[in-house]
């Protein structure tokens, strides 16, 4: 069945064709990687997308999973020996998961209820008369005996089977099911006595809006609020309106059998499927909130991890304190630490001229060409400090975003590669190679701790680590790493790699110096040739074979000597040379190669090793702000986005606090998302409209 399903299946679900779904499954189902198909096998995919192929492979595991619970409820039933053959199509044919949960739902509960202590005492029968409607009499004698004393003990023994029966009635659930979605209110009541502790959720503190139309945000700001005691949550639907549905369903006529099945009805609504469809529509808008916010936390670490990286400088790195100094430290062109040391140029201490002479003489002696500044607390004053110096003039200052430095001061990979060193030193060491190379030093801190979404901490962990490890792959994958240079935590991103192979990689290149080609890859331990095959495309190597060198996969080499044979020059000369585009419509070419993958390597050839990490602007705050309290309204400045969320962006204007922009105050234009105009780092002439110092929050408009 699976074979046969599964691409049927996300097709429905998605708008691929069925051939390039069953191509990106074949080759998942031989080992492939979501970057080694987009970048390799486009002709056999038509063309599909890193996140396409990635989409097809989520949609493929929630289809697998579903077949394997229909399967174990197929067998199950099979075993309980319900010969009821609608039952088993209908499990067949269903492919929502909540329908199939309704359709086992009778026959999955082992534990001991009113209702089946009922049918042990002998009341199925009443109940199925009661239920049928047709006895304008109710006759209960029968069923008076043993446990059941009381005409009225019967009846409501009765009643209680027939809850049951309305309880899992699949076709009624899904009714309501679809009231609760489509006219559910979600209402927040503060609780009693926690109004002063609970004044960052004063919002929702008498809330209530349609939960179809809510907001991911606030979805998750009030949930949160909820689980921390401090809120009461609820589903608001009209109740007689549910309950007329399902007594269209069930009551057939004005008899008192009538009356006694709606009693069951309300009883039903009221105690069972009320609470139960409201926890699952919660259920339903945690998990959308969950999407919507891991998708704004992806789309604003792809952008962080591709930030534009210096490149190889000596770099003195300041990670920026009061009280407590600012920590420096010197790097070489390949970020190894070579010195560090403690200033104190601000209040308490403030020697200034100690910390001037101090800079001065790390400058010197380490041949510093570029200064990073972290841009947490005290970062904008040592800005001032370090530009108050009589620098050589070719020494650019710039200010890093030290979000998840501290993270990693503290963390295994942190103390591996500086053992002798505290956390004070690591962090400013990782500011300082953030500014070299952003994506190589991102990798090594685990992305939900790198401050770029919201509400990380109360999203769906499982969902948001599968979506963030795609994004770091991804990014990885896109720009490639040079094979001799690149750490381990860097190479067990690239395709096919993983942490043991890239420890294996580090080993055999300590051990035996540097690899001179990439087919010396295959030497490392545990490295076969489906691991090749997957990370050959993804890695460089400056040694003798000169497509090693750029990125065009080794399985393609020989097609390559082919095209530079019939240009009548050498493979070197063909490296960077626009003239082979012209050969993008050779028929012979194409149909040896594939269109896709011909233009590709064209492409390649044509212009090497292109990075799209673009080099982001440098923005110069004034000096004469340096704290909320120099904040004026109205005041015009300029600042740089450090932060997108669904309901705005914050803004660094150069002193501690960051500012807000509401999406309503971003453009004057209708706009779904706050990132369909900003992206992170970018520089945006602002205004203040508001300033609570008390609150420490300030409004901004773009509007100006």
């Amino acid at each position: 069945m699976n074979q046969v399903m599964l691409p049927l299946r996300i097709a429905k679900n998605t708008s691929f064709s069925l051939q390039s779904i069953q191509s990106v499954l074949n080759l998942l189902e031989e080992g492939a990687t979501v970057p080694f198909i987009a970048r390799y096998r486009k002709d056999q995919t038509g063309g599909l997308e890193d996140h396409e192929i990635f989409k097809i492979q989520k949609e493929a595991k929630a289809v697998e999973e579903l077949i394997q619970r229909k399967k174990y409820i197929l067998t199950t039933i099979k075993e309980l020996k319900i010969k009821d053959k609608n039952l088993a199509l209908d499990i067949e044919n269903c492919w929502d998961k909540k329908n199939l949960e309704d359709l086992f739902s009778p026959y999955k509960s082992n534990r001991k209820t009113k209702a089946s202590i009922a049918k042990e005492n002998g009341l199925e029968g009443l109940a199925r008369i009661i239920m049928s409607q047709k006895n304008l009499l109710i006759n209960t004698e029968p069923y008076i005996q043993n446990a059941i004393k009381t005409e009225g003990e019967a009846i409501e023994g009765a009643i209680d089977i027939i809850c049951e029966w309305i309880s899992r009635h699949a076709y009624s659930k899904n009714q309501l099911r679809r009231l609760f979605s489509g006219t559910g209110i979600l209402k927040s009541k503060i609780k009693k006595g926690k109004e002063k502790e609970a004044e960052v959720y004063k919002t929702y503190f008498d809330f209530e809006q349609k939960a179809n139309q809510l907001p991911s945000h606030r979805i998750l700001a009030i949930l949160r609020g909820t689980q921390e005691g401090y809120l009461n949550t609820t589903i608001k639907v009209d109740k007689q309106t549910a309950i007329d549905a399902i007594e269209k369903n069930f009551i057939k006529n004005k008899s008192k059998s009538a009356s006694i099945v709606k009693k069951a009805i309300s009883n039903t609504y009221t105690k069972s499927l009320r609470p139960s469809l409201e926890k699952e529509l919660l259920n339903d808008l945690k998990l959308k909130a969950d999407i919507e916010a891991i998708q704004v936390f992806s789309k604003n670490l792809e952008q962080l991890l591709l930030a534009s990286p210096l490149g190889k400088k000596n770099v003195l790195a300041i990670d920026p304190g009061f009280k407590t100094g600012c920590k420096v430290v010197c790097l070489n062109k390949q970020g190894d630490l070579l010195a560090d040391t403690i200033i104190y140029p601000h209040p308490p201490q403030k020697q200034e001229q100690k910390s001037k002479e101090s800079l001065l003489n790390l400058v010197k002696k380490h041949r510093i060409e570029t200064i990073a500044i972290g841009n947490g607390t005290a970062g904008r004053e040592t800005e001032i400090f370090i530009k108050s110096i009589p620098l050589p003039k070719d020494i650019a200052i710039y200010l890093v975003n030290e979000n998840g430095a501290s993270i990693y001061s503290a963390s295994k990979i942190g103390r591996e590669e500086f053992p002798e060193h505290d956390i004070t030193v690591r962090g400013a060491v990782s500011i300082g190679r953030r500014l070299m190379d952003p994506l190589a030093e991102l990798v090594k801190i685990e992305p939900k701790s790198i401050g770029v979404g919201q509400y990380q901490h109360d999203v769906d962990q499982a969902l948001l680590k599968t979506e963030l490890d795609h994004v770091v792959e991804k990014c990885v994958n896109r720009i490639g790493v040079q094979l001799n240079t690149a750490n381990k935590h860097l190479l067990q991103h690239i395709s096919g790699i993983g942490p043991t192979l890239a420890n294996n990689i580090v080993s055999h290149r300590l051990k035996n110096g540097e690899f001179n080609t990439l087919v010396e890859l295959k030497k490392v331990a545990r490295l076969g040739d489906k691991a090749f095959e997957q990370c050959a495309g993804f890695l460089r190597v400056d040694g003798k074979e000169p497509l090693d060198k750029i990125g065009i996969h080794p399985e393609q080499y020989n097609n390559v000597r082919k095209i530079a044979k019939q240009k009548k020059i050498r493979i070197e000369d063909l490296i960077g040379n626009p003239e082979v585009l012209n050969l993008a419509k050779d028929q012979y070419l194409e149909k040896e190669i594939g269109k896709l993958s011909l233009q590709d390597i064209l492409n390649e050839l044509a212009k090497p090793n292109i990075d799209p990490r673009v080099q982001d602007d440098q923005l110069e705050f004034s000096k004469h702000i340096t704290t909320i309290h120099d904040l004026t309204m109205g005041m015009i400045l300029q600042g740089q986005v450090t932060n997108i969320t669904n309901f705005g962006a914050f803004i660094d204007l150069g002193i501690k606090e960051n500012g807000l922009v509401h999406i309503s105050q971003i453009t004057n234009k209708f706009i779904k998302s706050p990132s369909d105009i900003l992206s992170l780092n970018q520089i945006v002439s602002i205004k203040i409209i508001q300033i609570d110092l008390e609150n420490k929050r300030i409004g901004l408009t773009m509007k100006i």
